[in-house]
């Protein structure tokens, strides 16, 4: 799916503009695994990503579309019960988290950081699903709120870094 929807280079600027002010409609499966696959192309190779909505709000998929347009080739499944999994031959590598099943904020941290930790050292872009059950302060980190329409379909919404620009 292209989002250049004006065929002028500032036009995918607006998209990104649009996805950053009031959020962006994802009609379909698709859809969110192309909003995944242009996340993977404008944010820092180094970014974390924090991926909040509810459950089937398309969180792996948009981690799905990450992953093709880094260069990784095996299945992306939602790593709930391993709670991470890494993705060394991507370029960059992606890790990718899930701390849904971790109830207490203590042990989502620690995972949270042991990751953060082996993600700075290789390089490589994290995506966390389910960040609401940290208790650690991210404002270095991408927040991409995922939520479904009563139409159908999915709403957008990335909210960048105090420090970033857009």
């Amino acid at each position: 799916m292209n989002w250049n929807l004006c065929r002028g280079p500032e036009a995918s600027g607006s998209r990104w503009g649009q996805l950053t002010n009031k959020g962006i409609h994802l009609p379909d499966l698709e859809a969110t695994q192309a909003l995944g696959t242009e996340l993977a192309q404008r944010l820092p190779g180094d970014a974390i990503l924090l991926l909040k909505g509810p459950l089937g709000a398309g969180k792996t998929s948009l981690v799905q579309g990450i992953a093709s347009a880094l260069g990784i080739g095996e299945p992306i499944t939602s790593p709930t019960f391993a709670l991470a999994q890494h993705y060394t031959d991507g370029n960059p590598p992606l890790i990718h988290l899930d701390l849904y099943r971790l109830e207490q904020s203590s042990a989502a941290d620690d995972l949270f950081l042991q990751e953060d930790e082996e993600a700075k050292a290789i390089g490589a872009l994290m995506a966390v699903e389910w960040p609401e059950r940290l208790s650690l302060g991210l404002p270095e980190a991408w927040q991409l709120e995922l939520s479904h329409i009563k139409d159908g379909g999915r709403r957008a919404q990335l909210t960048p870094p105090k420090n970033a620009s857009t």
